[in-house]
């Protein structure tokens, strides 16, 4: 069958799938090729600290926004899902409807993965050490509703928080980074999260009462006044040069 080549296929071809996805035909293919083994080309090394407000904010004073493809989308998702709730189950109105819907998801997914893809290879391309916290985001994002024994609280908040976090794809973006720096010979370094966010990165004195607001933070110490987002990318920069100078991955303690 004929399909549209959307970029040179290198190497030997070992695998082909075809997939059906909205309404469209998709061909991928799987090759093997030997690639050349040089150092990556770049010697910085940059923490990153994720959020939702601020998709990633980077050690070196760099940040970029949340995209929130699907917030974006959720009016008109929400429309649709309306209309479909109408519609006779299984008839062919309702499969048209179901298939506008599918293609909305659809776009939504392409859109967090383009923007995923370019914005990981933006990292690798210029950092050869990218740190991360290393956030159990599965557990994260799992159900705030609690069972009856034991109910959740803030259930309404938990569950925004948690569809903040699955659009953002915080995970994608650290998988993208992660075969991106192997293709380069980089690394991506995961740290302990813990006090991150209560710790200046000045003098290290770690307290609750440093941050004055989400996203401000004001050590009670030395007196640093910092976005908290800048103050923690700092903090997971450390923590990673102490995890390559004693493999010690705990936050912010050295050797």
């Amino acid at each position: 069958f004929g399909f549209f080549k959307s970029r040179d296929i290198i190497g030997k071809i070992k695998n082909t799938t075809v997939t059906h996805k909205a309404g469209h035909w998709y061909v991928s293919f799987q090759t093997e090729y030997k690639s050349a083994e040089r150092p990556h080309h770049s010697k910085s090394m940059v923490g990153v600290d994720l959020g939702v407000k601020r998709l990633a904010t980077l050690s070196n004073g760099f940040y970029v926004d949340g995209l929130s493809a699907l917030k974006v989308h959720s009016k008109a998702l929400a429309k649709l899902q309306r209309k479909l709730a109408k519609k006779t189950r299984f008839s062919n109105n309702w499969k048209k409807v179901k298939q506008k819907i599918a293609r909305l998801h659809s776009k939504i997914s392409a859109v967090r993965h383009d923007f995923l893809h370019k914005f990981s290879s933006y990292l690798s391309k210029n950092h050869a050490i990218i740190v991360f916290e290393d956030l159990k985001v599965k557990n994260m994002t799992q159900s705030s509703k609690g069972s009856l024994d034991e109910p959740g609280k803030k259930v309404k908040q938990k569950s925004g928080l948690n569809k903040s976090i699955l659009d953002q794809g915080w995970g994608m973006l650290m998988d993208f980074c992660k075969y991106k720096q192997q293709w380069k010979n980089g690394m991506v370094l995961k740290v302990d999260p813990k006090g991150t966010s209560q710790t200046c990165s000045c003098c290290g004195h770690k307290s609750k009462a440093n941050r004055l607001s989400q996203s401000e933070f004001v050590c009670e110490k030395c007196g640093l006044t910092i976005n908290a987002d800048d103050n923690a990318s700092l903090n997971i920069l450390a923590s990673g040069h102490g995890v390559l100078a004693c493999g010690n991955p705990n936050s912010l303690e050295f050797c």
